[in-house]
Protein backbone atom coordinates (compact mmCIF):
# COMPACT_ATOMS: atom_id res chain seq x y z
CA UNK A 1 0.00 0.00 0.00
CA UNK A 2 2.87 2.17 0.75
CA UNK A 3 4.16 2.06 -2.98
CA UNK A 4 0.69 3.73 -4.08
CA UNK A 5 0.94 7.22 -4.61
CA UNK A 6 -1.88 10.32 -4.44
CA UNK A 7 -1.84 10.84 -8.02
CA UNK A 8 -2.73 6.50 -8.21
CA UNK A 9 -5.47 7.36 -5.52
CA UNK A 10 -6.83 10.54 -7.59
CA UNK A 11 -7.00 8.11 -10.81
CA UNK A 12 -8.93 4.94 -9.53
CA UNK A 13 -11.60 7.37 -7.74
CA UNK A 14 -11.60 9.37 -11.48
CA UNK A 15 -12.33 5.93 -12.98
CA UNK A 16 -15.17 4.95 -10.25
CA UNK A 17 -16.75 8.58 -10.53
CA UNK A 18 -16.51 8.28 -14.78
CA UNK A 19 -16.99 4.69 -14.97
CA UNK A 20 -14.60 3.75 -18.44
CA UNK A 21 -10.78 4.36 -18.73
CA UNK A 22 -11.40 6.04 -21.84
CA UNK A 23 -13.22 9.25 -20.24
CA UNK A 24 -10.05 9.16 -18.11
CA UNK A 25 -7.88 9.10 -20.48
CA UNK A 26 -9.49 12.27 -22.48
CA UNK A 27 -9.64 13.71 -19.02
CA UNK A 28 -5.67 13.10 -18.46
CA UNK A 29 -4.74 13.52 -21.98
CA UNK A 30 -3.03 10.39 -22.17
CA UNK A 31 -3.68 6.67 -23.78
CA UNK A 32 -5.91 4.90 -22.25
CA UNK A 33 -3.59 2.30 -22.25
CA UNK A 34 -1.74 4.30 -19.39
CA UNK A 35 -4.74 4.17 -17.37
CA UNK A 36 -4.95 0.36 -17.34
CA UNK A 37 -1.65 -0.45 -16.91
CA UNK A 38 -2.09 2.06 -13.39
CA UNK A 39 -4.97 0.31 -12.48
CA UNK A 40 -3.27 -2.79 -12.40
CA UNK A 41 -0.42 -1.75 -10.74
CA UNK A 42 -3.31 -0.41 -8.15
CA UNK A 43 -4.66 -4.02 -8.07
CA UNK A 44 -1.41 -5.81 -7.64
CA UNK A 45 -0.37 -3.31 -4.90
CA UNK A 46 -3.35 -4.33 -2.95
CA UNK A 47 -4.02 -7.79 -3.85
CA UNK A 48 -7.62 -7.86 -4.72
CA UNK A 49 -9.59 -6.76 -7.88
CA UNK A 50 -11.21 -3.46 -7.07
CA UNK A 51 -12.65 -3.36 -10.70
CA UNK A 52 -15.05 -5.70 -12.65
CA UNK A 53 -14.54 -5.09 -16.25
CA UNK A 54 -17.33 -6.34 -18.81
CA UNK A 55 -18.65 -5.94 -22.51
CA UNK A 56 -21.01 -3.32 -20.11
CA UNK A 57 -18.35 -1.45 -18.55
CA UNK A 58 -16.93 -1.31 -15.19
CA UNK A 59 -17.87 -2.08 -11.80
CA UNK A 60 -16.48 -2.10 -8.13
CA UNK A 61 -16.07 -5.42 -6.52
CA UNK A 62 -17.01 -4.74 -2.52
CA UNK A 63 -13.01 -4.42 -2.07
CA UNK A 64 -13.04 -1.45 -4.78
CA UNK A 65 -16.02 0.32 -2.89
CA UNK A 66 -13.65 0.06 0.27
CA UNK A 67 -10.80 1.56 -1.30
CA UNK A 68 -12.80 4.32 -2.77
CA UNK A 69 -13.67 5.72 0.08
CA UNK A 70 -10.01 5.73 1.32
CA UNK A 71 -8.99 7.21 -1.75
CA UNK A 72 -11.78 10.02 -1.29
CA UNK A 73 -10.92 11.02 2.20
CA UNK A 74 -6.93 10.58 1.53
CA UNK A 75 -7.16 12.79 -2.10
CA UNK A 76 -9.53 15.33 -0.05
CA UNK A 77 -6.91 15.56 2.93
CA UNK A 78 -4.14 16.67 0.32
CA UNK A 79 -6.50 18.95 -1.56
CA UNK A 80 -6.80 20.70 2.14
CA UNK A 81 -3.04 20.10 3.25
CA UNK A 82 -2.69 22.09 -0.03
CA UNK A 83 -4.81 24.98 0.97
CA UNK A 84 -3.71 25.09 4.30
CA UNK A 85 0.01 25.64 3.07
CA UNK A 86 -1.44 27.85 0.17
CA UNK A 87 -3.57 30.36 3.06
CA UNK A 88 -0.07 30.60 5.19
CA UNK A 89 2.06 31.76 2.18
CA UNK A 90 -1.09 33.76 0.58
CA UNK A 91 -1.23 32.50 -2.75
CA UNK A 92 -3.84 30.50 -4.49
CA UNK A 93 -2.51 27.57 -6.45
CA UNK A 94 -3.07 24.79 -8.17
CA UNK A 95 -6.16 23.79 -10.72
CA UNK A 96 -9.60 24.83 -10.74
CA UNK A 97 -11.96 23.26 -13.16
CA UNK A 98 -15.04 25.12 -13.92
CA UNK A 99 -18.52 24.38 -16.01
CA UNK A 100 -20.08 27.21 -16.89
CA UNK A 101 -22.62 28.14 -19.85
CA UNK A 102 -21.11 28.97 -23.56
CA UNK A 103 -23.01 32.41 -23.07
CA UNK A 104 -21.25 33.12 -19.72
CA UNK A 105 -18.19 31.85 -20.56
CA UNK A 106 -17.98 34.35 -23.68
CA UNK A 107 -19.24 37.39 -22.08
CA UNK A 108 -18.05 37.57 -18.19
CA UNK A 109 -15.62 34.55 -17.92
CA UNK A 110 -13.55 34.82 -20.51
CA UNK A 111 -12.93 38.52 -19.93
CA UNK A 112 -12.16 37.73 -16.35
CA UNK A 113 -9.47 35.67 -16.72
CA UNK A 114 -6.55 37.83 -17.51
CA UNK A 115 -7.00 39.77 -14.36
CA UNK A 116 -7.34 36.64 -11.95
CA UNK A 117 -3.85 35.69 -13.41
CA UNK A 118 -2.69 38.49 -12.10
CA UNK A 119 -4.19 38.40 -8.96
CA UNK A 120 -3.49 34.34 -8.62
CA UNK A 121 -0.73 33.73 -11.06
CA UNK A 122 0.36 30.42 -9.58
CA UNK A 123 -3.93 29.42 -10.38
CA UNK A 124 -4.30 27.33 -13.44
CA UNK A 125 -8.13 27.74 -14.62
CA UNK A 126 -9.66 24.15 -16.73
CA UNK A 127 -13.53 25.45 -18.22
CA UNK A 128 -15.84 22.77 -19.58
CA UNK A 129 -18.27 24.64 -21.33
CA UNK A 130 -21.47 23.74 -21.98
CA UNK A 131 -25.64 24.95 -21.35
CA UNK A 132 -26.09 21.54 -19.70
CA UNK A 133 -25.89 21.07 -16.01
CA UNK A 134 -23.18 18.65 -15.19
CA UNK A 135 -22.66 16.07 -12.44
CA UNK A 136 -19.96 18.11 -10.49
CA UNK A 137 -18.31 14.87 -8.42
CA UNK A 138 -18.86 12.51 -11.62
CA UNK A 139 -17.32 15.34 -13.72
CA UNK A 140 -14.29 16.51 -11.56
CA UNK A 141 -15.87 19.94 -11.60
CA UNK A 142 -14.86 22.55 -8.86
CA UNK A 143 -17.24 25.66 -9.46
CA UNK A 144 -20.20 25.64 -11.35
CA UNK A 145 -21.26 28.71 -12.70
CA UNK A 146 -24.99 29.15 -13.46
CA UNK A 147 -27.89 31.79 -13.83
CA UNK A 148 -31.38 30.95 -11.89
CA UNK A 149 -31.43 27.55 -11.13
CA UNK A 150 -32.95 25.58 -8.54
CA UNK A 151 -30.38 24.13 -6.07
CA UNK A 152 -29.96 21.13 -4.41
CA UNK A 153 -29.64 20.98 -1.04
CA UNK A 154 -26.67 19.63 -0.47
CA UNK A 155 -25.27 22.53 -2.83
CA UNK A 156 -22.91 25.39 -1.42
CA UNK A 157 -24.08 27.89 -3.29
CA UNK A 158 -22.62 31.86 -3.54
CA UNK A 159 -24.46 34.70 -5.52
CA UNK A 160 -21.75 36.14 -7.26
CA UNK A 161 -23.74 38.37 -9.81
CA UNK A 162 -27.30 38.99 -11.74
CA UNK A 163 -27.82 38.58 -15.41
CA UNK A 164 -30.41 39.72 -17.58
CA UNK A 165 -32.34 38.48 -20.48
CA UNK A 166 -34.79 39.65 -22.94
CA UNK A 167 -36.53 38.82 -26.33
CA UNK A 168 -34.74 40.03 -29.81
CA UNK A 169 -35.00 39.49 -33.88
CA UNK A 170 -32.99 40.26 -36.30
CA UNK A 171 -33.91 43.43 -38.50
CA UNK A 172 -34.68 41.29 -41.62
CA UNK A 173 -36.96 39.31 -39.35
CA UNK A 174 -38.86 42.06 -38.23
CA UNK A 175 -39.08 43.44 -42.20
CA UNK A 176 -40.36 40.15 -43.25
CA UNK A 177 -42.46 38.94 -40.77
CA UNK A 178 -43.26 41.99 -38.47
CA UNK A 179 -42.89 41.51 -34.79
CA UNK A 180 -45.75 41.10 -32.17
CA UNK A 181 -47.67 43.47 -30.41
CA UNK A 182 -48.41 41.25 -27.68
CA UNK A 183 -47.25 38.05 -25.83
CA UNK A 184 -50.44 36.44 -27.27
CA UNK A 185 -48.83 36.94 -30.72
CA UNK A 186 -46.04 34.99 -30.48
CA UNK A 187 -47.74 31.78 -31.61
CA UNK A 188 -47.48 33.64 -35.26
CA UNK A 189 -44.07 33.95 -34.84
CA UNK A 190 -41.14 31.66 -35.61
CA UNK A 191 -39.33 31.01 -32.09
CA UNK A 192 -35.68 29.94 -31.58
CA UNK A 193 -35.47 27.80 -28.48
CA UNK A 194 -32.78 26.05 -26.29
CA UNK A 195 -32.90 21.92 -26.47
CA UNK A 196 -30.47 21.45 -23.59
CA UNK A 197 -32.19 23.45 -20.87
CA UNK A 198 -35.74 23.11 -20.61
CA UNK A 199 -36.07 26.56 -18.51
CA UNK A 200 -34.55 28.84 -21.20
CA UNK A 201 -37.97 28.19 -23.28
CA UNK A 202 -40.04 29.90 -20.40
CA UNK A 203 -40.06 32.98 -21.68
CA UNK A 204 -41.59 35.45 -18.53
CA UNK A 205 -43.84 38.49 -19.39
CA UNK A 206 -45.83 41.46 -17.26
CA UNK A 207 -49.26 41.50 -18.83
CA UNK A 208 -51.34 44.32 -16.58
CA UNK A 209 -48.90 43.84 -13.58
CA UNK A 210 -49.24 39.73 -13.65
CA UNK A 211 -46.39 37.55 -14.86
CA UNK A 212 -46.94 35.74 -17.88
CA UNK A 213 -44.98 32.82 -18.89
CA UNK A 214 -44.83 31.54 -22.74
CA UNK A 215 -43.60 28.22 -23.04
CA UNK A 216 -41.49 28.37 -26.48
CA UNK A 217 -41.62 25.60 -28.51
CA UNK A 218 -38.95 26.49 -31.26
CA UNK A 219 -38.51 25.60 -34.46
CA UNK A 220 -35.12 26.23 -34.48
CA UNK A 221 -33.17 24.81 -31.49
CA UNK A 222 -29.85 24.27 -30.55
CA UNK A 223 -27.79 22.96 -27.36
CA UNK A 224 -25.86 26.22 -27.46
CA UNK A 225 -26.86 29.48 -26.34
CA UNK A 226 -24.37 30.83 -29.06
CA UNK A 227 -25.60 29.30 -31.38
CA UNK A 228 -29.60 30.35 -31.02
CA UNK A 229 -28.23 34.58 -30.66
CA UNK A 230 -26.16 33.30 -33.94
CA UNK A 231 -29.58 31.92 -35.33
CA UNK A 232 -31.59 34.75 -34.01
CA UNK A 233 -29.10 37.14 -35.87
CA UNK A 234 -29.40 34.79 -39.55
CA UNK A 235 -33.15 35.97 -39.49
CA UNK A 236 -34.37 32.74 -38.76
CA UNK A 237 -36.68 34.01 -35.81
CA UNK A 238 -37.31 35.48 -32.41
CA UNK A 239 -35.12 34.30 -29.47
CA UNK A 240 -34.20 34.92 -25.64
CA UNK A 241 -31.07 36.39 -25.27
CA UNK A 242 -28.77 37.38 -22.19
CA UNK A 243 -28.69 41.02 -22.31
CA UNK A 244 -24.96 40.98 -22.12
CA UNK A 245 -24.97 39.45 -25.89
CA UNK A 246 -28.15 41.14 -27.20
CA UNK A 247 -27.86 44.84 -25.97
CA UNK A 248 -24.46 45.25 -28.02
CA UNK A 249 -26.10 43.96 -31.16
CA UNK A 250 -28.84 46.38 -30.73
CA UNK A 251 -26.49 49.78 -30.54
CA UNK A 252 -25.13 48.17 -33.51
CA UNK A 253 -28.20 48.25 -35.29
CA UNK A 254 -27.87 43.97 -36.08
CA UNK A 255 -30.65 43.30 -33.42
CA UNK A 256 -33.78 44.77 -32.17
CA UNK A 257 -35.83 44.27 -29.09
CA UNK A 258 -39.20 42.30 -28.93
CA UNK A 259 -42.32 42.78 -26.68
CA UNK A 260 -40.16 45.06 -24.55
CA UNK A 261 -42.69 46.89 -22.34
CA UNK A 262 -43.56 43.73 -21.66
CA UNK A 263 -40.57 41.18 -20.69
CA UNK A 264 -40.25 41.02 -17.18
CA UNK A 265 -37.49 43.05 -16.05
CA UNK A 266 -36.55 40.95 -13.01
CA UNK A 267 -32.87 40.02 -12.85
CA UNK A 268 -31.67 36.49 -12.38
CA UNK A 269 -28.93 35.71 -10.01
CA UNK A 270 -26.07 34.09 -10.86
CA UNK A 271 -24.90 31.54 -8.53
CA UNK A 272 -20.94 29.67 -8.10
CA UNK A 273 -21.45 26.23 -6.77
CA UNK A 274 -19.14 23.91 -4.88
CA UNK A 275 -18.89 20.70 -3.43
CA UNK A 276 -20.08 20.47 0.33
CA UNK A 277 -16.31 19.62 1.15
CA UNK A 278 -14.37 21.82 -1.35
CA UNK A 279 -15.50 25.36 -1.54
CA UNK A 280 -13.06 26.36 1.87
CA UNK A 281 -10.17 25.24 -0.26
CA UNK A 282 -8.13 28.84 -0.97
CA UNK A 283 -8.00 28.04 -5.14
CA UNK A 284 -11.23 28.02 -4.76
CA UNK A 285 -12.49 31.22 -2.70
CA UNK A 286 -10.26 32.94 -4.57
CA UNK A 287 -11.91 32.58 -8.13
CA UNK A 288 -15.13 33.06 -6.23
CA UNK A 289 -13.82 36.40 -4.61
CA UNK A 290 -12.70 37.21 -7.64
CA UNK A 291 -15.79 36.44 -10.10
CA UNK A 292 -17.90 38.29 -7.21
CA UNK A 293 -15.61 41.53 -7.53
CA UNK A 294 -15.62 41.29 -11.48
CA UNK A 295 -19.68 40.72 -11.49
CA UNK A 296 -20.34 43.32 -9.20
CA UNK A 297 -18.27 46.38 -11.67
CA UNK A 298 -20.66 44.88 -14.40
CA UNK A 299 -23.55 45.65 -12.51
CA UNK A 300 -27.00 44.39 -12.98
CA UNK A 301 -27.88 43.98 -16.64
CA UNK A 302 -31.29 44.47 -17.55
CA UNK A 303 -33.75 42.05 -18.79
CA UNK A 304 -36.02 38.96 -17.92
CA UNK A 305 -35.48 36.40 -16.04
CA UNK A 306 -34.67 32.39 -17.33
Amino acid sequence: MRDLDFDAMHLFARVAELGTLSAVARERDVPVSQVSRTLSRIEKVCGVRLVNRSTHGLSLSAEGETFLGYCRRIVGTVDELEGEFASRSGQASGRVRVAVSSVLAQFQILPSLAGLGERHPRLKIELEVSDRLSDMARDGIDIAIRAGLTLPETAVARRIGTLGRALYASPSYAKASGLPAHPDELHQHRLVSNSAVASLNQWSFLVKGKPVVHVAEGHWRSNDTNVTAGMVLQGLGIGRLVTLAGEPLVREKRLVRVLERFVDPQAVPVFAVTLPDRHRLPKITACLDWWSEWFSRAGPTPGGTQ
